[in-house]
């Protein structure tokens, strides 16, 4: 693991909020994310307890994303100085309260999602293939999707109930509202420095090319995606909209946690150009993701959000460096600031399905709710909330924060 000083778990910073146990953002954190404080214009901070702390320096989150990984580091120990407790000029003036600024959705290029989660490949294969749920070249390709950038959202935006063609039984399609709007818990990940069109990044320097990750919402129409997904895949029952939360956690701040990368006995060794050293070591990322359901009705009650899953990113059959290399194998040209997505992460257990689809079997088995209601899709009102965060023994717990979105009409 590439440790320094700034994974000190016993570091603490002059901002006080930063050192509450359980906080998303100790010092051992600092994520990135764009702000607006009052009328100025928008500006670069880092997170730290209840605070944002301005990164001056840069003008763009863009240009701060294209930087070289090694220059990236050298800034993170630097911010981590800035606001140790032991400073012996704290640059207060440079603090924000977060409660006081609007936070921003940086710019992003283009988006790809994929579908690295073996576990969640299978359940939906077993819906619709019972006798061949996985895809022979599931084991060799990791497969993804070119998806829509230009509607990704911030958490906290409205998501709007699409319209399309629905088609039931033997019939001719209708549009209509869709009456199957799943949520899908991801992890996403910014491309850093770029690569030239023709130039394959491989393996070993996959990680250089990543500035960090953040917690996504893949929104889908699945009653719309079901009728349209033939031959080629999901088109606008995914393209309304997807939302990400507002923190890029670097991938520095995350090498307290990383594991070996996810591998069973009975499946296929990858190819040589998706497999390294490192990454058969160190590929996995202890991350925790969760998803929380707030109803309309469950809020006018004042009862709580519920936790519906809770799943292990470590879990995953491919990592973001196999995602990121196998993306750029053909020459295809990455650029700084594109977003691309794990897919749904879930686990071999049925908490840790993490979308409707799987959590309700295709709707044959609704959730209970704790007023009574229950759910096989989301309804209108319905507030979903991704949390997650990175935790082991002799390490500082660090969280992603929160993405939120609420269906309306």
């Amino acid at each position: 693991m590439n440790l320094d000083e700034t994974h000190d778990p016993a570091l603490q910073s002059w901002v006080e909020s930063a050192n509450v146990a359980n906080a998303d953002f100790p010092i051992q954190n600092l994520p990135f994310c764009l702000y607006r404080h009052g009328d100025a214009p928008p500006r670069i901070g880092v997170g730290i307890g209840d605070r944002i702390f301005d990164a001056a320096k840069y003008s763009s989150l863009t240009e701060l994303i294209a930087l070289q990984r090694d220059v990236l580091t050298q800034l993170r120990l630097r911010l981590s100085r800035a606001l140790r407790a032991d400073h012996p000029n704290p640059p207060r003036h440079l603090l924000h309260s977060i409660a006081e600024c609007k936070l921003l959705a940086p710019e992003i290029g283009d988006f790809t999602d994929f579908y690295a989660s073996i576990y969640h490949a299978t359940n939906v294969g077993s819906m619709f293939r019972p006798d061949n749920p996985l895809l022979p070249n599931y084991k060799y390709v990791p497969i993804g999707y070119h998806g829509r950038a230009s509607s990704i959202v911030l958490s906290g935006a409205a998501i709007h109930r699409p319209s399309g063609q629905l088609q039931d039984g033997s019939g001719p399609p209708a549009f209509a509202p869709s009456r199957q709007i799943d949520y899908e818990c991801e992890l996403g990940f910014f491309v850093g420095a770029g690569n030239p069109q023709g130039r394959p990044i491989p393996i070993s320097e996959a990680e250089d090319h990543i500035f960090g990750v953040c917690l996504l919402n893949d929104w889908s129409a699945r009653d719309i995606q079901r009728w349209e997904s033939q031959p080629l895949g999901p088109f606008l029952s995914k393209s309304f909209a997807t939302t990400i939360s507002p923190w890029i956690v670097t991938l520095d701040a995350l090498e307290p946690f990383r594991v070996p990368r996810f591998h069973r006995a009975e499946d296929a060794q990858p190819l040589d150009y998706l497999d390294s050293d490192r990454d058969r070591t160190e590929g996995g990322i202890g991350l925790t993701l969760e998803v929380w359901l707030s109803t309309e009705k469950m809020r006018t009650g004042k009862v709580q959000a519920v936790r519906l899953s809770r799943a292990k990113f470590a879990e995953m059959y491919w990592t973001l460096a196999q995602m990121l290399t196998h993306h750029a194998s053909n020459g295809c040209n990455l650029r700084s600031g594109d977003l691309l997505a794990s897919g749904t992460v879930s686990g071999p257990e049925k908490d840790a399905r993490g979308c409707l689809l799987e959590l309700t079997w295709r709707g044959t088995e609704p959730i209970t709710l704790p007023t009574g209601e229950t759910r096989t899709f989301l309804e209108n009102g319905d507030e979903v909330i991704l949390r997650g965060y990175a935790e082991r023994e002799g390490a500082r717990r660090i969280g992603l924060g929160e993405c939120r979105g609420t269906i309306v009409v």
